[in-house]
């Protein structure tokens, strides 16, 4: 054989040496590509952060601070009416991921509230069918992986092993969340029922009516929260009012907020005092120091009302910074909306601001004292959807749950919202309700066919809005150390009569 020729052994040695390589190859490929499935059945690692995202009927928890209520989600899954019997699944769809010690509570809340519904449906619900079958649906951080998420689901609601006919909870108003609904609704035809979503913009309306088809929303929106904090206190006058307001772009409920504030201030002497905040809505950034600056031009100004269009870490630094102002002669009073909800949770949060001539008031979506306080109007809402709430608490084992941030109440709600939705579009001998039959059902749900929520009576109009939803007004209490119930207001300036039903052109 010649120096350089190929023999048979040769070629065959290559062939392998080759075939060895690209085999080599295609499994590297395929190490760095295939899912990660170490988190448990139905989640997987994605994103930058591995995160554990997807969804659990409870065999997986999304985080030590979830583990008692998770494990009992799991317990009532299990359960032989849920398991062997006729049922639907609803998906329960928030970011699970946070390892900050307020938004945890604040996740914990909302997936108690969703268990809660599911125990009540199937323990306290005079035997309704069919039985509630509850996932966690987890997008990842600020839900960065919500679209495999929203497949998965969509992949439940057709098949006839899961059933699944609903999504509810939804508890941040940004793009992300904005397009997941959009994804469910519109191109996957699965019904969504929001929770402490307050966006203008994530709803259908008059002008938009089909914007998101299939879509519920148990929340007054910012516009009816700054139309009722401006009804709840007639006596504040334009010309003593200040808004103070985020400009930064891609968030839908600081957005919304602003315009809403700015709507109610018309009158105003001075411009809105502006800040930027980081794309992290958790994150520190700088704006501390904008605070500071902005207290001492605020000290000099006629205003005594200040409107806050901000998310919760930025609330806390300026009303951290209001509290060590230089003119303490001033007193002022801080309105904010609904994401203020979680502020009394915050660590870095100085309570001693509020002993030094501030008041903070905001909006909330409910809280428990609302229907048990002397006082409380005939309509609009009832202490006795809030005492089958405490009762079934006091049942379910889902641990201490704390109803003043009302995450746990607007969650309930929505999933509670959902359910009847299912319960009333299921008929005898007709088998399991489509997702056509609930998202329908929202039409049915207002005079007498109401929600009876414990944020206040649910009367959907034929948007799927909440008509002249009841909004709590809360104060934070330094000498309680949380968030204490002050009054209700109404969009419309009082609570809706008894038929509740949204006007011809409402």
């Amino acid at each position: 054989m010649r120096y350089g020729s190929w023999g048979p052994l040769t070629r065959w040695l290559a062939a392998t040496v080759a075939l060895v390589a690209l085999l080599a190859a295609g499994w590297g490929v395929y190490l760095v590509l295939r899912p990660d499935l170490s988190c448990g059945p139905g989640v997987v690692k994605r994103g930058p952060a591995h995160e554990c995202t997807g969804v659990s009927d409870g065999r997986v928890s999304f985080g030590r601070y979830l583990d008692q209520v998770t494990d009992r989600i799991r317990a009532e899954n299990d359960s032989p009416a849920v398991a062997r019997g006729p049922h639907v699944t609803v998906a329960m769809m928030v970011p699970m991921s946070s390892t900050g010690p307020a938004d945890q509570q604040q996740v914990l809340h909302e997936v108690q509230g969703a268990y809660l519904a599911q125990y009540r449906a199937n323990h306290d619900d005079n035997g309704r069918a069919p039985a509630i079958r509850l996932v966690l649906a987890n997008p990842g951080r600020d839900s960065g992986s919500w679209p495999p998420v929203a497949a998965e689901l969509a992949r439940m609601a057709a098949s006839t092993q899961d059933n699944l006919r609903a999504v509810v909870g939804f508890d941040i108003s940004v793009p992300n969340t904005q397009a997941t609904i959009d994804e469910l609704t519109n191109t996957y035809g699965v019904p969504v029922v929001e929770g402490p979503m307050t966006a203008d913009d994530i709803a259908n309306s008059p002008s938009t009516p089909a914007k998101y088809k299939g879509l519920a929303r148990i929340a007054a929106t910012n516009s009816d929260q700054a139309a009722a904090l401006a009804s709840y206190d007639r006596s504040v006058r334009p010309q003593q009012t200040l808004v103070v307001e985020d400009v930064r772009g891609g968030d839908n409920y600081v957005r919304t907020l602003r315009q809403a504030f700015e709507s109610r201030t018309k009158g105003a002497p001075l411009a809105p005092e502006q800040f930027r905040s980081p794309p992290d809505t958790n994150s520190e950034g700088s704006t501390a120091n904008d605070f500071q600056q902005m207290v001492s031009t605020i000290c000099e100004s006629p205003a005594k009302v200040i409107y806050f269009a901000g998310r919760p870490v930025q609330l806390r630094q300026f009303v951290n910074a209001l509290g060590a102002r230089g003119c303490t002669d001033h007193d002022y009073t801080v309105i904010s909306g609904s994401g203020a909800s979680t502020i009394a949770l915050d660590p870095l949060f100085d309570w001693d601001a509020l002993r030094r001539g501030v008041t903070l008031l905001y909006a909330s979506d409910g809280h428990p004292d609302a229907w048990t306080s002397a006082g409380a109007p005939a309509t609009g809402g009832s202490a006795d959807a809030y005492r089958t709430l405490t009762k079934v608490i006091g049942e379910a084992g889902a641990g201490a749950v704390d109803l003043t941030d009302s995450r746990a109440i607007s969650v309930y709600d929505s999933a509670w919202t959902a359910i009847t939705a299912i319960r009333d579009a299921t008929h005898g001998g007709s088998g399991l309700p489509t997702t056509t039959d609930v998202a329908d059902e929202w039409l049915r749900l207002h005079g007498a066919q109401k929600v009876l929520g414990v944020s206040g009576w649910i009367c959907l109009d034929n948007y799927g809005n909440p008509y002249d939803k009841a909004v709590s007004v809360v104060r934070l209490s330094p000498a309680t150390g949380r968030a204490d119930f002050a009054g209700l207001a109404w969009p419309t300036g009082h609570p809706p009569t008894a038929d509740c039903t949204a006007p011809n052109g409402g």
